[in-house]
């Protein structure tokens, strides 16, 4: 699926399944917890954080993939009701990295 056709889909979901859009606001909020989700389990799975129990560190490895959708479904769906193509975003964001970054990470010591 390419990134214009997830917008599509997504926009019918939600004016079908979904009845409609939450507003921008509550969902730059969800957003944000959808984030920490992520990050509450990156935490864990690859950092110096632990799980309470093994179960639950095997149950967070099958959820990661999961809380990642999650995010991406509400940033398309925040892309979709402020009219951003996130194609044409992505693209002209990768043009200007590699213009800004073209020598910056080949001459970055800490990554060598």
């Amino acid at each position: 699926m390419t990134i214009k056709e997830a917008q599509e889909i997504v926009d019918k979901w939600i004016n079908t399944i979904g009845i409609r859009y939450y507003n921008e606001l509550t969902n730059t909020a969800i957003l944000m917890e959808e984030v920490g989700e992520v990050a509450r389990l990156m935490a864990r799975l690859y950092g110096e954080q632990s799980f309470k129990t093994k179960e639950k560190e095997l149950a967070a490895a099958k959820d990661l993939p999961d809380e990642m959708a999650d995010v991406l479904f509400v940033l398309i769906c925040l892309a979709n009701q402020t009219g951003i193509d996130l194609t044409e975003a992505l693209e002209r964001n990768l043009e200007k990295k590699s213009i800004r970054d073209k020598e910056r990470h080949a001459n970055n010591q800490k990554l060598k």
